[in-house]
């Protein structure tokens, strides 16, 4: 089942690309920034937000309370971990 799942922007890795590295319990994964960009929130502005991740994108900005409550969600259905896992899997691929 692919998930949007949330986490938190931490590191703009490619400017050019629109990619940044988002890190979703203790995971960190590349995903691309191009849904969450425009003029009144430039790619800088994007450290430190909490975004829905579906499919290797920042689909949509969430604030931190709906983040936390998502995730409590997910891990108690016990979707979280199977998505943590293929996180982890597709971060070892070259």
């Amino acid at each position: 089942m692919c998930l949007g799942v949330p986490g938190q922007i931490v590191e703009i890795i490619d400017r050019e690309l629109l990619l940044a590295m988002a890190e979703v319990s203790g995971v960190r994964r590349k995903v691309n920034v191009t849904c969450i960009v425009d003029d009144a929130h430039p790619l800088d502005a994007c450290i430190g937000d909490w975004v829905l991740i579906h499919v290797g994108f920042a689909m949509a900005r969430i604030d931190e309370a709906e983040a936390a409550e998502t995730l409590k969600v997910l891990t108690a259905m016990g979707e979280l971990q199977a998505e943590l896992a293929s996180m982890r899997q597709s971060a070892e691929l070259p």
